[in-house]
């Protein structure tokens, strides 16, 4: 098998007979899957281009369900960064009364507009509805973030963390340092440790995410399981109130491996297997201030967390 072939031959059963790889989709209340969809189907702002943001929310758009879920019981100021493309922003809108404030980072030459119109079906009304959105620009891993301390109430950090390149220490503490005492992050991210992943590596495929033409946060430049986060989120001052992996869209992991083969093995973690984490953390108290080693190296020893 070349390095770039993938397998398609189904070899196994379904492997959400094997594990629980999908919790219940928590659809707002009123709303069903084909809604839901009309609703996605829908959403378009300045510029988008539409045949590649269909096929994104088709194939996602379970994880920005699951996404406002954890959202949904909180009030107050809510910083979502990383908004664009605003499918998530769209749902907080129509399904929320979070008072949102919106963060991107596109490019160092990136000069802006900063602002965009968003139109949408809306699925509560029924009616063409259109938001305009305004948003900060910065990148969150090397700036400090553009808002004063104690601002928030609730940051979203959705399919971020795993962009990175250089510092997701910063990124987390400056989320902190802008949410309120015994503030809320929701965070979510592709699970490294997904039951795919697995599968494909026993077929001698590789992992690792594609070269992207948005240059080098267009891919996943490292990836987490459900224990590196606990252990970040830990170390960064935050105490985990909900967090669960979940599938959102077709699990392909047959395809490479058979899941009734291998399932004796991984019954272990049968609750961590699914393609998505998700997140709910509480900030709770002041975190470390140096880097620990699991995540870190080629730093000077002082300043590193043994």
């Amino acid at each position: 098998m070349s390095p770039s072939s993938e397998p398609s031959s189904d070899i196994g059963n379904d492997p959400a007979s094997f594990f629980p790889l999908s919790p219940p989709l928590p659809l707002p209340a009123g709303q069903t899957e084909q809604t839901l969809n009309e609703f996605f189907a829908s959403i378009g702002f300045e510029g988008s281009p539409k045949e590649e943001m269909r096929a994104y929310w088709m194939q996602d758009w379970r994880r920005f369900v699951y996404t406002l879920s954890l959202a949904s019981s909180h009030k107050g100021a809510c910083l979502e960064l990383g908004a664009n493309p605003y499918y998530t922003t769209s749902l907080l809108k129509c399904f929320t009364d979070l008072n949102l404030t919106l963060a991107n980072f596109f490019s160092d030459q990136f000069a802006g507009p900063f602002t965009e119109k968003l139109t949408f079906k809306n699925p509560v009304t029924g009616q063409a509805d259109s938001y305009p959105l305004t948003y900060s620009h910065f990148n969150i891993e090397r700036e400090p973030f553009p808002f004063p301390d104690g601002q928030f109430d609730l940051v979203l950090c959705c399919e971020i963390i795993e962009h990175l390149q250089i510092d997701p220490l910063q990124m987390l503490r400056e989320i902190k340092r802008v949410l309120k005492p015994s503030g809320h992050l929701v965070l979510t991210t592709p699970n490294v440790s997904r039951l795919e992943n697995v599968c494909r590596m026993i077929a001698g495929v590789n992992i690792y995410d594609p070269y992207s033409g948005y240059g080098a946060y267009g891919r996943h430049n490292r990836e987490y399981n459900r224990h590196e986060l606990a252990l970040l989120l830990d170390y960064c001052g935050f105490d985990i109130e909900i967090m669960f992996s979940a599938d959102v869209h077709d699990n392909a992991s047959n395809n490479y491996a058979s899941v009734a083969q291998i399932a004796p093995l991984l019954k272990n973690r049968e609750n961590d297997l699914g393609q998505y984490l998700f997140l709910q953390a509480r900030s709770a108290r002041a975190g470390g201030t140096k880097r620990p080693q699991w995540l870190y190296r080629s730093y000077l020893p002082g300043e590193l967390e043994p």
